[in-house]
């Protein structure tokens, strides 16, 4: 994909930083993971060819890019795990957060997302 020559650093800082972010979500539950390496794959493809080919190439984010560049689609599996750890950190807000309604308001914005997650497509199975 063509991008100019003075936006390409932009798309270059953007993809690592957000590669960055899904790395520190695998280890963060309140952190997410999945839209971070999206975001990473999208940014890297206009700003570092490299990076874009190592992350398609990537046994465990490869596939899941791949099936949303093709398909818009998130596996049942990464489904799954982002409503399990949706609800942990919802759970943790609750009991740790300092006022309710910054429990509330997190729990809320969660709610929809994972609302949004769960209207995704699945990728087509392979016969």
């Amino acid at each position: 994909m063509a991008t100019t020559t003075r936006l390409r650093w932009f798309w270059w800082l953007l993809a690592y930083t957000a590669l960055a972010l899904g790395i520190v979500g695998i280890v963060l539950p309140v952190v997410p993971t999945v839209p971070f390496i999206l975001l990473s794959a999208f940014a890297a493809a206009r700003g570092s060819q490299r990076l874009h080919d190592r992350l398609l190439g990537h046994p465990r984010l490869g596939p899941m890019i791949t099936d949303w560049q093709t398909h818009g689609a998130i596996t049942r599996r990464a489904k799954v795990l982002a409503t399990v750890m949706m609800a942990i950190a919802a759970a943790l807000l609750f009991w740790l957060a300092p006022r309710l309604w910054i429990a509330l308001v997190a729990a809320s914005i969660m709610a929809v997302v994972c609302t949004w997650l769960w209207l995704r497509p699945e990728p087509p199975t392979e016969p």
